[in-house]
């Protein structure tokens, strides 16, 4: 959503100053982590290193799951105030405040919204009992807007307009996003995040839920009001990406990471069409800055600057895979 990682503030001061990763060196941008020497089996051939926690980098970069700031979240509630979470808890973020891509669509009066699976249901949950069953398996750390300050729960009405509920399940009288694809109410940028058990992250859901839902959705778009004017984008985190064979290209500090499948859906979009242009997840921001001639985010320009110097062609946006010049 900002493109570029969150930062913690005097991190080593911190609550969370027992996240910090622990480098083969004194270079707070070594990618190295240092094995614990106590744990850690003395060759390999008695089993693999153990290493410490690692969700922060020693400059401050949340890198590895951080909980949000705001409830829902899988950490302690702030006793005071049950719309936050106690700071003082060692895996949570500090609210951020840089720029997003929200900010810069509110700047010029483009509507958005983050639609999640399972968020109300999640709100709604007790205090002591912040986990859930197989469904939904809400995921506090997929989402991103929980994080920021200005879409927190000291600014309402804005948390309401662009945090909105997606319900639950695959049917728009329980899942409330479907609900407004029927009704033809969808924002004119918006991103669905399915609850965790339709979400096909490994590990804890299953592929073939997922792709029923996600032909739910993209059959449910189709048949809406607003389908001639759309442009679906389906992507996901690490899915098809693990044991990637082909090298990314060198960027910053945070990337190209390896690949990950991405379909672009959509009555412009070319028919039968592999697009071999170089794209990272950022792309799809920069579409949207293309086709609401936006300002470029802080870390978009770094990318693409930094892929400059190395000789490099800047990221796609994505309208290569499109019949039209956004």
């Amino acid at each position: 959503m900002a493109a570029r990682p969150p930062f913690y503030p005097d991190v080593k001061n911190s609550p969370a100053h027992t996240q910090i990763a622990k480098l083969e060196s004194d270079d707070p941008t070594d990618t190295r982590l240092k094995p614990d020497a106590e744990k850690s089996p003395a060759s390999a051939m008695k089993g693999p290193p153990v290493f410490g926690p690692s969700a922060l980098t020693p400059d401050g970069y949340a890198v590895n799951t951080m909980m949000p700031p705001y409830w829902p979240s899988r950490a302690p509630r702030d006793k005071s105030n049950p719309a936050l979470v106690d700071l003082n808890s060692p895996s949570v973020l500090v609210p951020q405040d840089n720029q997003h891509i929200g900010d810069l669509l509110d700047g010029k009066g483009v509507d958005w919204a983050w639609y999640s699976g399972g968020w109300q249901a999640a709100i709604d949950a007790q205090p002591d009992t912040p986990d859930f069953p197989a469904a939904p398996n809400f995921q506090y750390h997929h989402q991103p807007f929980n994080y920021y300050r200005n879409l927190g729960p000291d600014h309402p009405e804005a948390r309401a307009k662009r945090l909105r509920d997606g319900g639950l399940g695959d049917m728009p009288d329980t899942n409330k996003f479907l609900a407004d694809v029927e009704a033809g109410r969808l924002p004119a940028v918006t991103f669905y995040k399915p609850q965790g058990n339709l979400n096909m992250h490994a590990g804890y859901a299953d592929v073939e839920s997922g792709d029923r839902h996600i032909v739910h959705i993209v059959d449910s778009l189709r048949r809406g009001p607003q389908w001639q004017d759309m442009v679906v984008i389906i992507t996901v985190d690490e899915n098809g990406g693990w044991w990637d064979h082909v090298a990314p290209p060198k960027g910053d500090r945070w990337g190209p990471g390896t690949r990950v499948p991405a379909l672009v859906v959509s009555p412009y979009a070319k028919k039968g069409y592999v697009d071999h242009t170089v794209y990272d997840t950022g792309s799809i921001l920069r579409l949207i800055t293309r086709v609401f001639d936006l300002p470029t985010l802080e870390g978009l320009k770094l990318r693409d600057d930094a892929m400059k110097a190395r000789g490099q062609k800047p990221m796609g946006d994505l309208t290569n895979t499109l019949a039209f010049s956004a």
